[in-house]
Formats: structure tokens, sequence, C-alpha cells
């Protein structure tokens, strides 16, 4: 693997002499996520394979083009996880673009984000050099690191090459329950049983319907699940992976409906519905809602921004609208000294986050 990263190397520092813009790309499971990027493609996904496993010590190191489902499978074949459960969007997603893109499943809001299991990054920057960060334990890693900037980047820092991730045990049982229940006794549900010692892992809410998952010892999830009633949901494991894949009907429908474009609205989780027209799929005990609508950008964001959270256009395009939502000045202006930073010459991703880096 070494001569392919000194090819990746070379690469670079060609693209930065000549001020040619370069398009890291794995599978392109993500490429709808963000702006359209041009340039030169950097393909990752030769770049491949598990380098480290520690089971006992719960860390696992790969390369970024290692596809996710390989990396699950050698996890599961353990007994064990990704906590921050990934959605995929696509068969060949790979490690490198989960990490990209930061984004995280059903399970996040109870056990984490991306963010939180990056050990450490091995990378190569826009000067065409290797740089390491962080480590392969958690000793390593308190306080700030950079291989924390990491997750959510879309590759505009520098391309990926190792990371290491913290793993957690498969739950021994896990348990889904639905209740028929309306959006505003809903969000108060879920933010009440956050606070007790129910052993929640997801929770999701649609078109009445409230659907949570229990994930730990067998007693804990029998002493729930006579507490909280509810009815026993048969084909949980595939309701979950359709909620985080975006299978779903409410996500399906969005997808298909003309002039609809799937909003992706956080929010603190016990704010009120905001007043929008279209239909909403609430995650992650209410900080996370799905909004499919028509309606103008500026209101959308306008009402979120009231409610004190920001709103980002997930899929669909709306002419003349940024997809993630406008950075304040200071923070744009860390973001444009962090790219100088890494990518001194502006080659990678150009404007896959934003137009201004």
């Amino acid at each position: 693997m070494q001569n392919l990263i000194e090819q990746f190397s070379q690469s670079v520092l060609a693209a930065g002499r000549d001020r040619r813009p370069l398009r890291i790309a794995g599978s392109g499971s993500k490429a709808f996520y963000g702006r359209a990027t041009q340039g030169d493609t950097l393909d990752a996904t030769q770049y491949r394979g598990v380098v480290s496993y520690e089971p006992t010590e719960l860390v696992i190191t790969a390369r970024s083009g290692t596809p996710l489902a390989e990396l699950e499978a050698v996890l599961a074949a353990k007994r064990q996880m990704l906590a921050f459960e990934p959605p995929h969007f696509g068969p060949g997603a790979t490690l490198g673009g989960c990490i990209a893109a930061g984004l995280s499943g059903p399970r996040r809001a109870y056990t984490g984000s991306v963010r939180d299991y990056v050990l450490g990054v091995r990378m190569i920057d826009g000067k065409g050099d290797v740089l390491n960060f962080g480590g392969q334990v958690m000793k390593n890693v308190a306080g700030y690191d950079v291989s924390r900037l990491m997750p959510g980047s879309l590759g505009t820092l520098g391309l990926m090459l190792d990371v290491s991730l913290k793993v957690l045990p498969i739950p021994v049982e896990e348990l889904s329950l639905r209740f028929d229940m309306a959006e505003r006794e809903a969000i108060e549900t879920m933010n009440r049983w956050a606070a007790q010692p129910l052993s929640l892992s997801a929770t999701c809410h649609h078109d009445g319907v409230l659907t949570v998952r229990l994930s730990g010892a067998a007693a804990a999830i029998r002493s729930v699940r006579q507490k909280l009633g509810g009815e026993v949901v048969e084909d949980a494991g595939d309701f979950w992976r359709s909620v985080r894949e975006q299978q779903h009907a409410f996500f399906q429908a969005a997808g298909g409906r003309q002039g609809y474009a799937l909003w992706r609205l956080s929010l603190p989780s016990t704010a009120a519905a905001p007043k929008l027209p279209g239909r909403q799929l609430i995650e992650w005990g209410g900080a996370l809602r799905w909004l499919a609508s028509d309606a103008p950008a500026a209101d959308i964001r306008q009402a979120t921004v009231a409610l004190g959270g920001q709103a980002a256009v997930f899929r669909g395009t709306v002419p003349g609208v940024e997809p993630f939502h406008p950075l304040s000045p200071s923070l744009l202006q860390l973001h444009q000294r962090l790219k100088q930073t890494f990518d001194p010459h502006g080659i990678f991703n150009p404007g896959r986050m934003y137009s201004e880096f």
C-alpha cells in the first residue's frame, strides 16, 4: 500500500503546483450530499483493508477505501459494532465516505456521533505530506484533537488514509415497540423517557406512530417492556434499516414529489414542531426532524432558527440556496483558516461544503 500512498502524494503535489482541483471519490454513495464539485478524480477505493483490530481493546483501524459492509462484517464476527450506526446509502459505501460525511444513524442520540468514536486519522494534506493525528486508545485523544475535524469535512481538508475507531459490543438483546401517538405527545414522551433508565437506543415518529428500540441485558429489556407497554415490532431489524438507509416509505414519497426537497432540521429535542407545510419524520428523541416540503428555503430556515436550530437541504436542489445552513461570519472565517492550513492551494473538493472554501 506504500506505493499507492506515494502515488496519492504525487497526485496532490502535481495538483497543487497547477492549482488544479481534485475531487476525492469513494463509491459515490453520498455524492448527493452537499454541493457539487469539479476536478480530477482522486479514487480512494483502491486503498482498502483492515490494518489492525483488537477486539479486547474495542479498537479497529482500517483504510479509507474499505467498504463499510466489509468492516461491519469483521466486527460482527466478534459481536461488536460501529455504535453510531452509519448509513450506507449504497452497497459500496466506504469508511472514508462515512467519516467525511459525518452522518450517524438511529442510535446516535443514545450512543454518540461519528466524531465521538474517531480515535485517530492518518491523512495526506494539500502539500502532499502524510500526517498522523490521535492514536488508538482514548487516553491519546483527550481534549481537542485534529482527527475529530475529519467527520463532516466532506474531504475539504485532505485525503484520509487510515482511520482508528472505538467500537462497542453488540447489545445482548433488542426489542422495538410501537405506540399510537400524536406528534406533540410523542416529542414530550421521547424527552421524558430519555431522562429515565429505559435502555433506549432509537426513536422514530411518523404518521401518528412512535417506534422505540430498547437495547441491553435481557432482564432489563423485559422490565422496561412491562413498564412501557406498546406493541412489539416483529420486523424491527428491517424497520430500523429502512430509517437508517432512507428506504422508509416517508423518504421514498419525499423523493418522488415534484418540487419537494428533503430537509434535515437539527433542533433542540424539546422544540415544538415547526409550522411549515410538508410531512415530517422525527428521530433522535426529537433532535432530528426530516421535512419533505416545497416551502421557500427562507421560510424553512427562519422557522428553524426561531426554534433554536439549523436547516440543511439533504436531498434535492433548491435553486440559489446553499444546501448547508449559512455560517456566521466568525465561523466562516474559522472554516476558511482551517482550509488554508490543511489545503493551502485549495485543491481538495473545493466548494463541496460552502462556496467560500
